[in-house]
């Protein structure tokens, strides 16, 4: 009787590791998967990096555009206010636009 018991138990125990070795196995494969798709996931990230990089720096240079043309026309506004009479009174220059 007790070798039987004994056998049983010895038989459970290696299907119990058996089982957490297989448990143990396949968890190990699934992150290795996931590992696999987030590298792929890296180089997409790399390739929408550039783009927003590429984006950024043509904004900026928009931008500078736009600040040069704002310097243009504040120098042509100072040249002509330079180049008014100074008898005409403040009031006169001003100009009221209907809104």
């Amino acid at each position: 009787m007790n070798d039987i018991l004994a056998n049983d138990i010895a038989i459970a125990v290696v299907f119990a590791i058996t089982g957490w070795m297989l448990k143990t196995y396949l968890g190990h494969r699934e992150k290795m998967k996931e590992l696999a798709m987030s590298k792929q996931g890296l180089a997409s990230s790399d390739q929408r990096l550039a783009r927003v990089e590429q984006a950024v720096e043509a904004v900026a240079i928009e931008i500078e555009r736009i600040s040069e043309g704002q310097r243009f026309v504040t120098r042509l506004m100072n040249e002509r206010a330079q180049s008014l009479p100074e008898a005409v009174p403040l009031l006169a220059r001003r100009v009221d636009t209907p809104h």
